[in-house]
């Protein structure tokens, strides 16, 4: 399958896209809103709640909002690199769950995002309210997966 046409399909397929697809396809969150679906051998995240997309879609935006000078970028409306979105996904998540729960140890995986999301607006009224400044040190020293050299790489 073509990349236009899997985009199109993915689209028609996928209504409700879940804010953070990339977190949850590679296991550093979950969700219980979350569904996976497989197109062509791809997989995708379909949001099983109105509400909870629009809250999981504010809080990227607001994240990124306040993530200029962790990430090093200016543009707002330019597409991220995959490594800095995963950065402000897992990143911001781990951080906001540090203001839920200080006393939780850092986990490999953020077990419920539309709860966390939840509990953190109920804490603080808004996610607008959050303390940027508490979560930005998560986004900034996140780091995913360290980039394999051409050697390392199995050959087929």
């Amino acid at each position: 399958m073509d990349q236009d046409t899997f985009r199109k399909t993915y689209r028609e397929v996928n209504e409700r896209f879940c804010a953070f697809e990339k977190s949850i396809l590679t296991n550093r969150c979950d969700c219980s809103r979350a569904e996976r679906f497989c197109i062509a051998e791809r997989e995708g995240v379909h949001c099983t709640a109105e509400e909870g997309q629009q809250r999981c879609l504010l809080a990227l935006k607001l994240l990124r909002e306040q993530a200029h000078f962790a990430l090093r970028t200016h543009e707002d409306k330019a597409t991220l690199p995959h490594g800095k979105a995963m950065r402000i996904q897992v990143g911001g998540m781990r951080g906001i769950q540090a203001l839920i729960e200080p006393d939780a140890t850092d986990p490999d995986a953020v077990p419920d995002v539309y709860t966390l999301l939840s509990l953190a607006e109920r804490r603080y009224g808004d996610l607008h309210a959050l303390p940027y400044s508490t979560i930005m040190p998560h986004i900034a020293s996140y780091r995913g997966r360290p980039r394999r050299s051409r050697r390392d790489r199995p050959q087929a």
